[in-house]
């Protein structure tokens, strides 16, 4: 079952979900049209750090595991410049974050049902070219940190990025029984690579 919005602000006051710092506002009004819960859906914003994967002669073995170190030491990363952005060229590549740090505690009691995400792109971003998050946009139940952004320009045209616009959105989910703790190698990741 897919929250809605009034679903998902009120697993935030119960903290099974936790979102810092909170989106707002709640609601839209005149003086803030901006509120970037959607109805199934909360808007989450683009960090203030990008890593590029160094080009090398490496080859990625992806059955070796140990991704975010592999990451950590081959790629650099950088601020995005806050008045003229991050240019994203046609077939470029970059690892973002989001600004907001999420976690889907495992409740204590069976009668609580845990809470699960997906981030997905905003469509339109995609129409653009712009893929924000793509194959793997499980946030699963028990995750902390912040999410990382597999960001790539697909169109004909360079794209702008600028650190805190609203670039993905977190979609909320019931898990059916209570799962148990099994932290993923990107627990409490800090950076785009996913190193902690």
């Amino acid at each position: 079952m897919i929250l809605s919005n009034r679903g998902i602000q009120k697993a935030l006051d119960e903290r099974r979900l936790i979102i810092r710092p909170e989106p707002e506002p709640r609601l839209p009004s005149v003086a803030r049209p901006d509120c970037p819960y959607n109805t199934t859906s909360v808007d989450l914003r683009l960090g203030t750090k990008l890593a590029e994967p160094a080009r090398g002669p490496f080859t990625f073995d992806l059955r070796r595991g140990g991704i975010a170190k592999f990451l950590g030491d081959n790629s650099e990363a950088f601020d995005i410049d806050p008045r003229r952005g991050f240019t994203l060229d046609p077939q470029q590549f970059v690892l973002g974050q989001t600004l907001e740090y999420i976690e889907l505690p495992i409740p204590a009691r069976d009668d609580v049902p845990a809470l699960a995400g997906r981030i997905e792109g905003r469509s339109s971003f995609a129409r653009c070219g712009l893929l924000v998050h793509f194959t793997a946009p499980t946030v699963h139940a028990g995750f902390s940190g912040q999410l990382t952004l597999e960001m790539t320009n697909l169109g004909p045209n360079p794209v702008l990025l600028f650190a805190e616009q609203p670039i993905c959105q977190l979609i909320v989910e019931v898990v059916e029984s209570l799962p148990f703790e099994k932290p993923g190698q990107f627990q409490g990741q800090v950076t785009p690579q996913g190193t902690r």
